[in-house]
C-alpha cells in the first residue's frame, strides 16, 4: 500500500489573473512533518488555504487518500474537512469562550457525545498541550503561547487525520517556539497525523521536519521538494541553499 497521504498535482494559485504559483506537484506521506517554504509573497499561506478548502485552486487538484478534494461533491468535502485540525497563526480563538468551550465546538457540532464527556475530552486535550487547570480561562486571561497551545488543543479535537499549521512560532520567545515543536513531535507521535506547517523558522524546520516544498515568488513556482536538511547541505538549486543556509551559502 502506498505511504502516499496527500498529492498536489499540476496545481496553480491565482487571484484573479494574477498567477501567485504554478505547476506545483508534490507528494506528502503518512506522519510527515511538511513544511511549507520560501521568501515572503511566495504563497505559502495561499497554498494552505487551497488544502483546507478555503480557497479554490485556478487549476489543479489536491488529493486525498488519492481521492480530489476540489472534485468531490459540498458533502463529501465537509466530510473530509472532520478530519482535519487547524492552527491559525493567531489562535482565532474565541474571545468570549473559555479555552474549554472553544475545544468543545467541533465535539458539540459533529458527535453524538453526552455534556460530560465532551467536558472530559476537552479537558484531555487541553492536558496534553499543557494548559491543565486553566479549562475555565478565557483568550484575554493567558500568554501569547498559551493561546497558541489552546487553539492546538481545539485542533485535535477530534483526533484529526491531517493537521494544519499557518506559523504556529510567530510572536513566540525561543523557548515557547522549542517546547511548542516539541508539542507538535509528540502529537504527531500520538495521533499518527500527517503534519503540514508554514513557516519560516529555520529552527523549527530543521527540528522537526522530514519533507519540504521551496516556493519561489519569482519563478513562480517550486524549486524543490525533500527533506530540508538534505536542501540545505546538497541542494543543487543555490537560491534554495542560500535561503536555508540564511544567505551563508556559496556558489
Amino acid at each position: 500500500m502506498s505511504d502516499t497521504h496527500i498529492s498536489v498535482d499540476n496545481l496553480t494559485m491565482a487571484y484573479g489573473d494574477y498567477i501567485i504559483q504554478r505547476n506545483l506537484n508534490f507528494t506528502i506521506n503518512r506522519s510527515d512533518i511538511f513544511v511549507i517554504i520560501g521568501g515572503s509573497g511566495c504563497g505559502k499561506s495561499t497554498l494552505l488555504k487551497i488544502m483546507i478548502g478555503l480557497k479554490s485552486p485556478a487549476t489543479g487538484s489536491i488529493n486525498y487518500q488519492g481521492d480530489s478534494f476540489w472534485d468531490a461533491t459540498d458533502f463529501q468535502r465537509d466530510h473530509l474537512r472532520r478530519k482535519f485540525g487547524v492552527l491559525f497563526q493567531s489562535g482565532a480563538l474565541w474571545s468570549s469562550m473559555t479555552l474549554k468551550e472553544n475545544v468543545a465546538l467541533a465535539l458539540k457540532q459533529y458527535t453524538d457525545l453526552s455534556k460530560n464527556e465532551i467536558s472530559e475530552l476537552c479537558s484531555l486535550k487541553l492536558a496534553l498541550v499543557g494548559l491543565a487547570g486553566f479549562e475555565d480561562y478565557y483568550p484575554n486571561e493567558i500568554s501569547g503561547g498559551m493561546k497558541k497551545r489552546a487553539g492546538l488543543a481545539r485542533a485535535i479535537a477530534m483526533d484529526p487525520e491531517y493537521l494544519f499549521f499557518d506559523e504556529p512560532s510567530a510572536g513566540l520567545d525561543p523557548l515557547s517556539s522549542r517546547l511548542l515543536d516539541d508539542l507538535i513531535l509528540e502529537l504527531r507521535d500520538s495521533l499518527g497525523a500527517t503534519v503540514i506547517i508554514v513557516t519560516h523558522e529555520l529552527a523549527s524546520i530543521f527540528t522537526i521536519a522530514n519533507n519540504s516544498v521551496f516556493l519561489d515568488p519569482e519563478t513562480k513556482t517550486m524549486l524543490a521538494n525533500d527533506d530540508p536538511k538534505y536542501l540545505r547541505d546538497h541542494c543543487d538549486n543555490f537560491k534554495v541553499r542560500n535561503f536555508l543556509q540564511r544567505g551563508e551559502a556559496k556558489q
